[in-house]
């Protein structure tokens, strides 16, 4: 797993990557696909006026879905689905249970949900989002496949 970003004129970004060193096993492949249907399902559901926890909420039904959790246990989603970045590489707001902050134009933050298995492997993908007045867009091309960390 691979965790950086860059500050460009005071601002920050975060981005992370995950892959694997030779050939993934078909386990890391298919609990790869579910960070990455969790972390789109997260996107999907960003729209102005719907509530953070609603996001952290799609992100982790599909996790859940999947056999792992529930809730906050692992093997599973272990913490926050994003967080507010800008001036500052974790900035308010988180995307948790109990958060019902409504999403606005202008809001940046990242989509990470993250799968841990102990004993395994974990798998996080992060990108940085923006969302207009015309919904969100993201600042990155989100991985492709586990072989494939950035998109072309």
């Amino acid at each position: 797993m691979i965790d950086d970003g860059v500050a460009c004129e005071g601002y920050q970004s975060d981005i992370t990557r995950t892959i694997v060193f030779g050939r993934p096993t078909q386990r890391q492949i298919d609990v790869w696909e579910i960070e990455k249907r969790a972390q789109a399902a997260a996107f999907k559901a960003i729209e102005i006026g719907a509530t953070c926890e609603s996001v952290e909420a799609a992100a982790r039904k599909v996790i859940v879905d999947a056999g792992f959790g529930p809730a906050y246990k692992v093997p599973g989603l272990p913490h926050r689905t994003g967080h507010g970045i800008g001036l500052d590489g974790h900035g308010w707001t988180n995307f948790v249970k109990g958060n019902k902050m409504p999403i606005q134009p202008g809001m940046c933050f990242s989509d990470e949900p993250m799968l841990a298995v102990p004993g395994e492997f974990g798998i996080r993908l992060e990108d940085d989002v923006y969302v207009g007045e015309e919904g969100p867009r993201f600042f990155t091309k989100p991985s492709l496949a586990i072989d494939r960390p950035f998109a072309d």
